[in-house]
């Protein structure tokens, strides 16, 4: 086991995990909205790639905090300073409860990422799976936020992991097959589509766009992989559909976001067929 390896891996993990609160917050928005441009607090995301790399608060806010208040040497002079300030502590401790809200994120990622590292070893495979590994966190924050899979994602990982796959098909030690990888994504779109048009009320468009790449990760390993990990998606989230319903706090008619269950379901397959495989 590289130990090396694996603790580059989950660095990786917490570093790009701690990019995922921001862009989560701007992705969880109605279908028919824009991704938000502003953090709780009302300030303007900036920054690389048009302010969607950075923490899930902002400048603005750092600046506002440091600010001091009415009576404060140095303090700005307003017409209702008492408003003001109530009024500016709510916007950061908005800010603050979106970086907590999101604080689990970096772990989750780093998390997934060591495991892959474990399972995989240094195969070329394994570059593919901890790029998608962020992207993964992210869909089902999302998802759980607002109950959807943005296009934004789905559909250029739909495209990005089938042809990286292939890049790793063309490397030494790999341990898949790209001809499966592609079969594997279309194989499990088509299923998650058929379900869609049988049952658009529990299954969403989305569902199906993230089947794609999800189908063509787990078919790298092989059909056995490819059925396990979306069977496993399938468990999880019956189990926790009828733990709510345990509870009392759905009924068997319940909506629930799907995306978290199909890729952690997903991640448990490319373990499996990771460790089973021979290069």
């Amino acid at each position: 086991m590289d130990v090396m390896l694996i603790v580059v891996a989950a660095l990786w993990g917490a570093a790009t995990g701690l990019l995922v609160p921001r862009a989560a917050y701007r992705l969880s928005v109605e279908p028919e909205e824009r991704w938000r441009d502003s953090c709780p607090a009302g300030h303007g995301f900036t920054g690389p790639a048009g302010g969607w790399l950075g923490g899930p608060g902002c400048r603005g806010c750092v600046v506002e905090a440091s600010v001091p208040g009415p009576g404060a040497a140095g303090a700005p002079v307003t017409a209702e300073p008492s408003v003001a300030a109530a009024a500016g502590r709510a916007s950061v401790r908005a800010s603050v409860s979106l970086v907590r809200y999101r604080a689990v994120a970096p772990v989750v990622t780093a998390l997934a990422c060591a495991a892959l590292a474990v399972a995989t070893g240094p195969r070329p495979e394994l570059a593919v799976w901890l790029l998608y590994a962020p992207f993964g966190v992210l869909l089902a924050c999302v998802d759980v936020r607002v109950r959807r899979l943005p296009d934004l994602l789905t559909l250029p990982l739909a495209g990005a992991v089938p042809l990286l796959l292939g890049g790793a098909a063309l490397l030494p030690y790999e341990a898949g097959s790209w001809v499966h990888a592609l079969l594997g994504g279309v194989g499990a779109g088509g299923a998650y589509y058929v379900l869609f048009r049988v049952n658009p009320g529990g299954m969403g468009f989305g569902d199906v766009k993230l089947a794609l790449s999800l189908g063509a990760a787990l078919g790298w390993y092989g059909w056995g992989v490819l059925f396990a990990g979306t069977f496993a998606g399938f468990l999880s989230g019956a189990v926790y559909g009828l733990g709510l319903v345990v509870v009392r706090r759905g009924s068997r008619k319940s909506a629930i976001p799907f995306g978290p269950f199909m890729i952690g379901g997903a991640l448990l397959g490319l373990l499996l067929g990771a460790l089973s495989a021979t290069p």
